[in-house]
């Protein structure tokens, strides 16, 4: 089989290139489920010295999230990245919805990068960042814009995707603590 696949209408790109979203986040946030909760615990005592200036509310926050709460989170972000890829699998990969989220996917890897930098050190995230996120990233853009069906990515572009990674990831991490608080009240009555 080519690059392109049956459920694509014979143009555009195959499941590799759209599927591949989901496939890329799921390695990538394996990573970030497997170490957030210990790492924090183990890290934002020495961060909230060496960084005076961040608002001791994020710092209370980045302690609270516990492995639960975190995994709860990564479900409801499955949902997102995974109705992203199946638009841009219907729609050949044209889909600003697909395009969109692998923008901001891409470019939520240079923050990761970015933090990793700024604490000198290991961040969830920092290794499948350039070993996972990056070469996706870049390999299915290159196949979009092969298949002629890349929109043009203006800086305005770049930063409404990590703007959409940034407000899915807020989002996702607001309802899985609400959802986790309602189900413990509901434990605590029974």
């Amino acid at each position: 089989m080519s690059g392109r696949d049956v459920g694509d209408g014979g143009a555009g790109v195959g499941a590799g290139v759209t599927f591949g979203l989901l496939a890329a986040w799921a390695v990538h946030d394996l990573e970030e489920v497997a170490t957030v909760p210990g790492w924090a615990r183990g890290r934002v005592p020495e961060l909230r010295q060496r960084f005076p200036r961040v608002p001791e509310r994020m710092w209370q926050r980045l302690e609270s999230v516990d492995g639960r709460e975190f995994a709860t989170a990564v479900v409801g972000m499955a949902v997102v990245v995974a109705t992203a890829a199946a638009d841009g699998h219907r729609t050949g990969g044209r889909s600003g919805y697909y395009q969109g989220a692998l923008n901001g996917f891409g470019l939520h890897a240079l923050v990761h990068l970015a933090q990793a930098a700024a604490v000198r050190g290991y961040t969830p995230g920092a290794v499948t960042s350039p070993l996972v996120v990056i070469p996706f990233t870049l390999w299915a853009r290159g196949r979009l814009r092969r298949a002629g069906v890349l929109r043009p990515t203006r800086p305005r572009e770049a930063l409404q995707g990590l703007a959409l990674a940034a407000a899915a990831t807020a989002g996702t991490h607001m309802a899985a603590r609400r959802l986790l608080r309602r189900k413990g009240a509901v434990n605590d009555r029974t």
